[in-house]
């Protein structure tokens, strides 16, 4: 997979971060150093907003970093410049979306819990549809219409050449909750089994005879970067959603989803749960 401008500029952050420990400076003295501010550089390495490369190359000096190092994070610098194919859209992306399709614009694996609904890149635009006009009350037709839109062009991420992998776990609940009416979720289902069959779709249900489980709180998903310091959990709330990235909050939320996969049905059983509940409709 090609890398992107969001995650040069994520992995520009975690570098400069590493070599200014490894020299075991403050950010006020690395700062000063080179005349920058303590936030600036704080900014520079909690990966927000734009970046100046001569900068970079400044600090890489004061780190005394090796001339390799220097000159690739110089580059990665000057291409961390974020232009995803939804700022060409006619009608604008609601911001608290630009984070999420940032990121996920660049993933190499999802690793989905759902609890509620079936996770946005499996739905077809029927489901999506009733999902958008229950949940976004105030929304008129025109803009239920622009955000199912936006979720279906998110779904080509899955027909690119080298697409992420997607591991969903959902529960037993998801495919249970009549959305959209019977026609609505038999189509959804029988997408959801079909998309099962596809080599970068991993699919598992978490039955209700499994009781209490690692995820009771609600859905999450695990958005992973080309390396492990530049995964990222996306934990659904009301009114949008809660982004982490520190370490121990990632290592909650990626054992948990071990608990999940171990505690879900086995692939083949639970394409088999999906039939039978199909079947019901």
């Amino acid at each position: 997979m090609a890398v992107g401008p969001t995650t040069r500029r994520r992995q520009l952050g975690a570098d400069l971060r590493r070599l200014r420990e490894l020299k075991g400076l403050t950010l006020e003295e690395a700062g000063a150093a080179v005349g920058i501010s303590k936030a600036t550089l704080s900014r520079y390495e909690t990966k927000e907003g734009a970046v100046k490369w001569p900068a970079v190359d400044a600090l890489c000096r004061e780190y005394e970093a090796s001339d390799e190092e220097r000159l690739a994070l110089v580059e990665l610098a000057k291409g961390a410049k974020i232009q995803g194919w939804w700022r060409s859209l006619a009608d604008p992306v609601p911001e608290s979306m630009n984070l999420m399709l940032t990121l996920e614009d660049e993933v190499v694996r999802e690793d989905h819990y759902a609890s509620m609904y079936v996770p946005g890149l499996l739905q077809t635009r029927a489901y999506a549809e009733a999902v958008h006009r229950a949940s976004e009350m105030r929304c008129t037709e025109q803009e239920v219409r622009h955000m199912v839109d936006i979720r279906m062009k998110r779904q080509e991420l899955l027909r690119r050449t080298e697409p992420p992998h997607i591991w969903a776990v959902i529960d037993e609940a998801v495919i249970r909750r009549l959305v959209g009416g019977r026609e609505t979720m038999r189509e959804q289902l029988k997408h959801l089994a079909d998309m099962a069959e596809s080599p970068q779709v991993t699919l598992q249900v978490l039955p209700f005879s499994t009781g209490a489980h690692a995820a009771a709180v609600g859905s999450f998903v695990i958005l992973g970067g080309p390396a492990p310091e530049l995964d990222v959990v996306y934990v659904d709330v009301l009114g949008g959603g809660l982004f982490m990235e520190k370490p121990q909050e990632l290592e909650r939320y990626k054992l948990a989803f071990e608990y999940l996969r171990a505690q879900a049905l086995d692939i083949s059983a639970s394409a088999a749960e999906i039939d039978r509940i199909s079947k019901e409709l």
